[in-house]
């Protein structure tokens, strides 16, 4: 039996779903190298505007907990030199659309005589068979094709995206499960495998409640903006200076939300009286709650809901939540120096036994690790200074 810090993988991954998976297996003490091309990952040079340093922030963001190597996959001594580590290492990730891997050589086909014991993860738009396997795949074109898309925003309003990228980083999620369910088979084996996944797919399990709803009833779910179909109040309510959120779904929470507002006579009206009455009638709810607040801001309400023990939460900005203490208590935000200059980046959410891991393990600089990386497969520090010469690594 062994550890996480005994597996080694591979990340040729780029951007978000597969970095984001490898992150995550870097935070829980896996030794992750992250292969890049020699113009380094495509998130390093866009996905945003170019920071301070040279490269956009985007990469600080998913690539925590990894070492950095710069080969070219596409000269015949950089993909030598990926084999050798294939050879060596327990997984390999990558995302590329179908067929790259392939024409690059670094296929699962082509890796398993390599090394039997391989996990090889593979990450696509929309899965290596079917009709659109050979598209490529974005988050907003999986959120759009999963239905994700037609649930989002206000009723009535134009398709709305999530805010955050939902599709990439379920993706992600579901990788790292998955590889880590192909290592604990890989203890009772003694044999690797492949593990696939897809945007599509991905962004399509993430819709527990909306299936079980079209299924159950044949209601096809549409968009409802914060609220929530089977339930009321949950939603966010109009205050002062913003928007609040409330959830008081069952009768004991709508009982002690009645009081907090000063308004008892709610509980008996027909309207409200019942969590299917409440449902019924949820915009006069709504506009209720909010006659009720429209004096107070976001925190006055919080502060008061809260003495009452009833579920509320400011909408806060990002801002606010990255300054603030809400961020910053319990390590989520995490400082660290990259090329000279002081950079923020956000932690893991998981603690074992109250300690958050992977912290202190800012992101690589492009090839920063390459020198350590060849000198550990055993090759000699003339052998490195050639490649580098040549352009097949970059350090």
């Amino acid at each position: 039996m062994y550890s996480l810090n005994d597996v080694k993988v591979l990340d040729v991954s780029q951007v978000l779903a597969g970095p984001f998976a490898a992150m995550m297996l870097g935070d829980l003490g896996c030794d992750v190298i992250k292969v890049e091309p020699p113009e380094g990952d495509a998130i390093r040079r866009s996905f945003g505007t170019t920071a301070e340093w040279g490269e956009t922030p985007g990469f600080m963001s998913v690539n925590r907990s990894k070492r950095s190597i710069s080969l070219d996959l596409k000269t015949p001594q950089g993909l030598e030199i990926f084999h050798k580590l294939a050879a060596e290492c327990d997984v390999v990730i990558q995302n590329f659309r179908p067929g790259v891997a392939e024409r690059l050589g670094i296929s699962y086909e082509q890796l398993r005589p390599l090394n039997d014991r391989l996990i090889y993860c593979s990450i696509s738009g929309f899965g290596s068979v079917g009709p659109y396997a050979d598209r490529a795949g974005y988050d907003i074109i999986a959120q759009a094709m999963s239905g994700i898309m037609s649930v989002t925003g206000e009723p009535d309003g134009d398709p709305c995206r999530c805010g955050v990228p939902v599709a990439d980083l379920s993706t992600g999620v579901f990788a790292t499960v998955g590889v880590l369910g192909a290592l604990a088979k890989r203890e009772q084996t003694g044999v690797g495998g492949l593990v696939e996944t897809s945007l599509l797919d991905s962004a399509l399990a993430y819709s527990v409640w909306e299936s079980t709803r079209y299924w159950s009833s044949g209601e096809v779910p549409g968009p409802q903006g914060s609220g929530h179909h089977m339930n009321a109040p949950y939603q966010a309510y109009r205050c002062v200076d913003g928007y609040v959120t409330i959830g008081a779904n069952n009768e004991r929470l709508w009982g002690r939300l009645c009081r907090a507002l000063g308004h008892p006579e709610w509980q008996d009206d027909p309207r409200f009286a019942t969590a299917p009455a409440r449902v019924e009638h949820v915009d006069e709810l709504a506009a209720a709650i909010e006659k009720a607040i429209a004096d107070k801001t976001r925190y006055e309400v919080e502060d008061l809901l809260l003495q009452h023990d009833v579920p509320v939460g400011a909408v806060r900005r990002y801002d606010e939540v990255l300054d603030g203490e809400e961020g910053l208590e319990g390590g989520m935000v995490q400082h660290a120096v990259y090329r000279d200059r002081p950079v923020r980046f956000l932690a893991s959410p998981i603690k074992f036994d109250g300690t958050r891991i992977g912290t202190g393990a800012r992101p690589p600089q492009l090839g920063e690790h390459t020198g350590e990386v060849l000198g550990a497969l055993g090759l000699s520090d003339a052998e490195i200074d050639d490649l580098l010469s040549t352009g097949v690594v970059k350090a």
